[in-house]
Formats: structure tokens, sequence, C-alpha cells
């Protein structure tokens, strides 16, 4: 504001005494017309005194009056004129220069002084104000009361107090804080003596009206119109509780309540068209206006062209390319088309670009040109309409029905440069005249004229031919050409049946007639087959060909049909072989010879030669055993195999071409056999899987194994225990008496001196014996002397009863097998020499040369020596009582 009245006082006491200074100085110096230069502020800017400063007042000195005043920093606020400054009109705050100019008076040495003023800030008087919230750049200047007070300097700062984040300068996007009541204040700073100034604004944002994103509904009369259809369907977002209106007057509200309308009934009503409709939505609060969004129904009728037509004219020849005219013409159908204007597009086959065109319906009959650069060459241009429709439609209808057209530019058969191949034919057959090469030719039928010269004349003959892929045949006919030799042909024009595009000709070709084929030497000779075997044919007598073609069928048993064979005749002869694959029956068939080619000259002659012959079965696969095991021992031979006898023959590997005799001795292996037929026919070979099963005989487990003492009463399972089994494979063997034939032994059989013992190992698995056997010849006089004794009888009786009739020691030869035992009477003659062999005394004079006869009763002697480990004889007494 501006200062007070001290202040004022204080401005003028110090303005007194500086005129005064001037005045008492005028005599020494120049004069100051326009005063001196003075500064003040201005603080308090809604004091009605800062309305009216006169900066005359302000100036020091005596200034003149009728000078110039200059607002230097054109702050808005003098008034040049008068010379009083508003400082409530300037709109911010600083520090602002103001000159006072004196001309046309003499003597002033300084014609200009200089007032500076500092304004300082003025940030308003703040409302309460509201805004909505769909303004996005609302003004907070608006929010002060600018009618009983001034502006607000435009120079100060806002500040978001309520931290929206919303706040750009001055301006306050209400639309993205939303509803709600914020806070923002003004400030500016502090300049010279002035302070800082603040003001703060409170805005509440009410709601803004939403009366939804519009969008519009496009239907096609074709389509399901909806009979009960929601207008708020067309709206996005749309707050509730508006009202709809009716743009056009299909009377289809009832109120404005009403929001569904009947769009089946606007049609039928009202025809294609736009229906607008509007809904109007008020505000919570007066600040915000009224909203209201438009929605459009758009109904348009869909085009039917079933049975209209589009006709192209039209189709041309080659030569009429750079003359022709093209026009379309598209008649409408069942459906009457609206005169009017329409949008046509159309596309060219082979023509990237599609056309689209504006032209007129007139009566049903739309009509237009099209280039005929669009048709530069020969071939098919089908011309199809892609889409019709009224230059005002939006496209909400597909077009029923599609028009098309094809347009042709047909070729001018041209054949200077085509290929002509004539076979040489036989007298009495059509020659056949292809074509190749001839690329323009389209396919299709065509008329050919032609001439004869040479061995054959005649002129203007026509004849039909058919191209396919620039190639065809037509025949010369037969009666034509009845004499052998050269003869030429001479084509003259030709046209194309379908088109009508015709063109002359000048090409021309040789050909030979050759005479008639003679078979009356050849003989046919067919021999039997087994199945799976290829059948020769041998054809003789042809020593008047070199290579020919044979055509030939099959039947009877096996079928093959169409069959055509080149061959090079050699000697006169040929061969045909028929694969066995086609001969998969047996049964007799016939060989069918039907034509016969010579492949030199191309002459054909139709036979009916006829010749039998049959494929023989191959006898079944034997039926064998897949595996057949034998022991070795039985010595099994080719004859014990299955099958056997004459038609079967054995062999060793199913490549071998040796069969085996019956006696061959079996070995493991596969043998394969195989049956041969009546005929000879060899069935294939069945493999048996043969295994002769053996096993190792066992072995003694030292050299002493079969030593044993008979005073054990050993059994043969003592020795089976002295037997090594490890490498048998089997825990058990089997014991028999002999080598070949023998009886089998038990266990528990006693063992019995120098006897012959036969092991064999036994599988049971196999049922098998080793082919080998472990011969033991067991001793029972193994016998320890000092583990064994034995008694000496000290008396005996020989008197026939049977009891203790022989002096007998018993084991003795079981513990001394070498002993021998000597036996004397008193007077020192010997009475009887024993050993192992001999070991008892029956009471006779045996061994005594000179005493025959019973011995007496008495006492004799004995003499025992032993014969080993270095045991000394024994000596003793014995008695004999009868």
């Amino acid at each position: 504001m501006i200062s007070k009245l001290p202040s004022l006082i204080k401005f003028r006491t110090i303005f007194f005494l500086f005129f005064f200074y001037a005045f008492l100085n005028s005599t020494n110096t120049n004069a100051q017309c326009a005063g001196v230069d003075n500064d003040f502020e201005v603080c308090d800017i809604t004091d009605p005194s800062s309305k009216t400063i006169d900066l005359f007042s302000q100036l020091g000195g005596i200034p003149t009056i009728g000078g110039i005043w200059k607002d230097d920093n054109l702050s808005g606020g003098l008034n040049t004129t008068t010379g009083y400054l508003n400082a409530q009109s300037i709109k911010n705050s600083g520090v602002y220069s103001y000159t006072y100019t004196v001309t046309g008076v003499s003597g002033c040495a300084i014609n200009s002084a200089k007032i500076t003023v500092t304004v300082g800030g003025y940030t308003g008087e703040a409302l309460i104000t509201s805004a909505c919230s769909d303004d996005a750049a609302y003004n907070l200047f608006q929010a002060f009361n600018t009618v009983n007070f001034p502006s607000p300097h435009q120079n100060g700062v806002w500040s978001d107090d309520s931290g929206t984040n919303s706040l750009t300068a001055n301006y306050f996007n209400a639309n993205k804080a939303g509803v709600g009541t914020y806070a923002f204040t003004y400030t500016i700073p502090a300049i010279g003596t002035c302070i800082e100034q603040k003001s703060t604004v409170q805005v509440r944002v009410f709601p803004a009206a939403n009366s939804g994103i519009p969008t519009d509904l496009l239907l096609c009369s074709s389509s399901n119109l909806n009979t009960n259809f929601d207008l708020n369907s067309l709206l996005i977002d749309e707050d509730a509780g508006g009202s709809w209106i009716d743009n056009y007057g299909t009377s289809e509200l009832s109120s404005s309540a009403d929001n569904f309308v009947n769009i089946e009934n606007i049609y039928n009503n009202f025809g294609e068209g736009t229906y607008s409709f509007s809904y109007r939505v008020s505000p919570t609060n007066p600040i915000c206006i009224v909203k209201s969004s438009s929605v459009n129904i758009i109904i348009e009728k869909q085009l039917d062209f079933t049975g209209a037509s589009l006709n192209v004219s039209s189709d041309i020849c080659e030569n009429e390319i750079a003359t022709a005219q093209y026009n379309a013409i598209i008649t409408q159908g069942a459906q009457n088309i609206p005169n009017g204007s329409y949008n046509v597009k159309y596309s060219i086959t082979g023509v990237s670009t599609v056309y689209s065109i504006v032209a007129n319906f007139v009566n049903g009959v739309l009509s237009f040109s099209i280039d005929r650069s669009n048709f530069q060459q020969v071939g098919k241009y089908n011309v199809t309409i892609t889409e019709i429709a009224k230059t005002t439609s939006l496209g909400a209808c597909n077009n029923i029905g599609i028009l098309n057209d094809e347009v042709n530019i047909f070729t001018t058969p041209n054949i200077n440069n085509a290929t002509l191949t004539i076979d040489p034919v036989c007298k009495g057959f059509d020659a056949l005249v292809k074509f190749s090469g001839s690329s323009n030719l389209l396919d299709g039928d065509y008329k050919i004229k032609y001439n004869l010269s040479g061995a054959n004349s005649i002129s203007a003959q026509n004849v039909s031919v058919t191209i396919v892929g620039g190639t065809g045949v037509f025949p010369i006919a037969a009666g034509l050409i009845q004499n052998s030799g050269n003869t030429l042909i001479s084509i003259t024009n030709i046209t194309n049946v379908a088109t009508n595009c015709t063109n002359t000709s000048n090409i021309t070709k040789n050909f030979i007639v050759n005479p008639a084929i003679n078979l009356s030497d050849m003989v046919v000779t067919v021999t039997d087959v087994c199945l799976g075997n290829d059948v020769q044919v041998n054809l003789k007598g042809l020593n008047n060909f070199s290579q020919i073609t044979l055509d030939y069928d099959v039947t009877g048993a096996n079928t093959i049909a169409n069959q055509s064979v080149v061959f090079t005749v050699v000697d006169g002869a040929v061969t045909i072989v028929i694969p066995a694959t086609r001969l998969a029956t047996t049964g007799a068939n016939t060989l069918h010879i039907t034509k016969f080619i010579d492949v030199v000259t191309g002459c054909e002659l139709i036979l009916s030669n006829d010749t039998n012959f049959n494929v023989n079965e191959i006898p079944l696969l034997p039926t064998v055993m897949d595996e057949v095991s034998y022991c070795k021992d039985e010595n099994k031979t080719v004859a014990d195999l299955l099958p056997n006898g004459p038609s079967y023959k054995w062999f060793i590997s199913a490549t071998s071409t040796t069969a085996l005799n019956n006696a061959d001795i079996l070995v493991s292996s596969n043998y394969y056999v195989n049956e041969t037929s009546p005929s000879g026919c060899v069935s294939d070979r069945a493999v048996v899987e043969v295994t002769i099963n053996d096993s190792n005989a066992p072995i003694l487990l030292d050299e002493r194994s079969g030593l044993f003492c008979g005073l054990d009463k050993p059994t043969l399972q003592d020795l089976d225990n002295n037997i090594d089994k490890s490498a048998t494979g089997v825990t058990t063997l089997v014991y028999f008496d002999a080598l070949n034939g023998g009886s089998e032994l038990s266990l528990l059989d006693p063992l019995e001196d120098k006897k012959t013992y036969y092991a064999f190992t036994f599988v049971s698995t196999t049922g098998c014996y080793s082919s080998n056997a472990l011969a033991v010849e067991v001793s029972l006089y193994d016998c320890d002397v000092v583990k064994y004794d034995f008694f000496i009888p000290d008396g005996f009786s020989p008197n026939g009863d049977m009891v203790n009739d022989t002096f007998n020691i018993p084991n003795i030869d079981l513990i001394f097998p070498n002993f021998t035992l000597e036996i004397y009477n008193r007077y020192g003659n010997l009475m009887f020499s024993g050993n192992k062999s001999k070991p008892s005394w029956d009471g006779k004079n045996s061994d005594h040369s000179t005493i025959d006869g019973i011995a007496p009763n008495g006492v004799y002697f004995y003499v025992i020596n032993f014969n080993k480990d270095n045991a000394k004889p024994k000596q003793g007494r014995l008695y004999l009582n009868r």
C-alpha cells in the first residue's frame, strides 16, 4: 500500500528541504525545469489513494508545469495527460519508472526528471468457487472478487495445496482431479519494503453431466431388425435418469422415460434412411451444463441381383485386338433397382487393379465401358462385379447375387511352324498324322483341309482333329492310301470349330505306305512251369523281321491282359518271358497272341494264335517240428528226421545243392527239407533245429578214489562220493555194471573187489546220458593196518558139520592182501601154504609133499608173513580136533 500519513509527511519534509536548497543555489547553477528525480513505494494496492497518485507532486525541485509524461515500462497505470498513476491498473508487482519532460523553456539545463515507483504485490480477494468435473482448464483467477476489489497481480505463483497434481500455471484440471474440494494458494514475493502476499482459494468440483459416448447403429434391411431395441445400448458410460428425444419423428418413443424403439416398424413405415435420437442429461449442480448425445440408426436397403445379368461384349479373334470395343451392361433381376447414382467395383482376371466407377441405373439398366487395354492378349478374361452400392451408402449391406461374364480373345490358329509326324503305315490301315509343336493352338476341335500327292493323290479333303496341349492326331483313311510307296500330304487351311477363327497353312509331310505282314512260317511253343517260375514262350520262323512288337493276353488259371512287348529278332526267333509274378495261380492257361507289329515298317497284323501251358503247383512247405533233440549216445541219423521218404530231401543248409544220405549221423545244427512233386516241382525248404545233447563224463577226485577197505562194507555211494562232478554240471550220476547194455546199479549196492563200475552223467532236462563214461575198477584191499585188526582162531574142527570146518583168519586178506600163511606139524613138516587166493586150511596135508591124507588131531603151528609196512611175521599154534 502507499505509505500512511507519517511516511507522507516524511516525504514532504524531504521535498521541502530539497526545494529550498535548490532555490538558494539557483543563482549559481542552471535551472532544473522538469524537477528532480524521486522514488517511492506503493504497498497497499487496495487503498483507494493508490488509484490517483499525482506523480507531478512527487517530483523534486521546482518543476515547470505543462510538461509531458512517459510510461517508460509501459506499466499501463499512468494517465500521461494528467500525470496521475493508478497503481490498481498495473498487472504485476515490480519497479516501474515514469519520465517527465519539459520542452521550450529557456535556461533549462535539465529538461526531464524520473519518478521510480516500487509496486508491492497484491494477490486479490479469494472466494470459494465451483467448477465442473469436465473442465480440463479451470482458470483459478476466476476465484477472486474483482467486483469489490482490484484484480490480483499476474506475476505470482500458484501452489497445489491439496496435491491434486492437476495444476498447470493458473489452470486447474478439474477433470483430472475429479469431484471434491481443493485448495490452491497464490503467492507474490516481497519487493522493496513491501512484504510477501498470499491468497488461498477453494474450488469445489461438482460432477459434470455425462450423456455418454454415442455410437451409430448401421443396419441392412435384410438383417433381423430388432423390434424392441434399447437406445441405451448405443451409449457408453452415460448417466442414468436422462431422457430420449426422437429427432426424426418416428413416434417410437412413448414418453421421455422410454428408451426402446421398434426398428422393424421404423423401416416398414419410413424405409431406408437415417433416424436420429438424442439422450439429454441434467447435472447435479447448475455450475455444470446439460449434456446431450445423439445417436443414429442407419438402415440401408440390400440390393438383390438374383436373376440379374452382366453382359460384356464381345468375344473376338486375335487379329481384332487393336480395334475391339467393350461395353458392360448390368440388367436388374427380380428386384427393381432404384434409379440413381451407384458406385460399381469390378475386377478382371489377370489385372491387379480393382476398378471403381460411378454410373447410373436407369430403368433397371446400368452400363459402362471397359478400356480395351485390359484385353491385350489371347486368353479368357473374367469380368466380375465385386460391389454395387448407392453413392450415399455406408456399406451396411452386401449384394445378393454374383455378376460376372467371360470375355474371350481367341487364338488365330497357325500351324505353319508345327511338326507333322506320320509313322509308316501298312497297306489297308489308316495313316495317323500327329501334330506337335503347334503351341498357339488352344485345346479343342479343329477342321483341317488337305491334299495328297505322290503314290496316292487326292484334293480338298476335310478332316476333324482334336488338339490337346498343342498336339493332336487325325487319320488319313486307308481307302485314300491304297498304293505302297511315298505320299505327300499338304495342309492348306485350319479352322477352330468353337471360335470359327480360321487361317491358311502351307505345312507338308512325306510318309510311306508299306506292304502287309506275312506270318505263315511262325511257330509258337510254350513249356509248362512250376509255380513261381517265369514262363518262356518261343517264337520261330520270323526270318523276315529284325524287330517286332507283340500284343498278347493270358487266360485260364491266370489272367494277363493287354501286354505289348518289343523284341529284337535273332536268327528268326524271339522269346517272350512271362514273369512268375503274373502267374500266381496253378492250373491250365492259354497264351493268346493278338497283334504282331513290324517295328521297322510299323505294319501290324491282328492275330488269333492260342497256345496252352500249365502252371504246376509247388508242394506245400513240409510240416516239421521246429526243434528236435536227441542224445548223442543214440547215434541218430538223417533217416530219423521227419518227414522222410522218396519225395523228401534233407540238406545241411538253406542253399546247399547236395542232399544228405539217410545214414549220415546227426549233429547239432539246422537241417532243411523240401518235397518234390510228381511234376518235378520242389517246395520251399522247411527248417528243423536239431540238438544233439551230450555232457561231460565224471572224473575221479584222485588216483586212490577207487580204493576201499572191505572191512568198511563200502557201497556204490562211497564210490560216488569219490567222483568229481564239477565238470558235469549235475550232482547225480548214474552207474551201470557194463559200458554198453549193462544194468543200472543202486547207490546202496555194496562194492565188489576188482569189479569195474561205469559212471555216466545224466541230464534230467534232456533225458540223456553222457556219451562217455568213467570206468572205475574197485579194490577192497586198502585197509589201514593201524586202524584195523584181525582175529586168529586157536583151533578148528574139520568134521564136515559145516561149523568151523576150516582154519581161516577172517579179513586178513583185506588188511594184508599179500599175506602168506604156513602151517607146520610138531615135527616141522609143512602142512599147508596159503595166501589171499587160498586163505583156509581144511585139515588136509595139501601142501606136504611126503605126507598125504588127513591131518590127525593135535597141535599145529602157523607162521603168518604180512608182507606189508615191514610188519614182522607172526607165529602161533592152533589145535585141530575132529
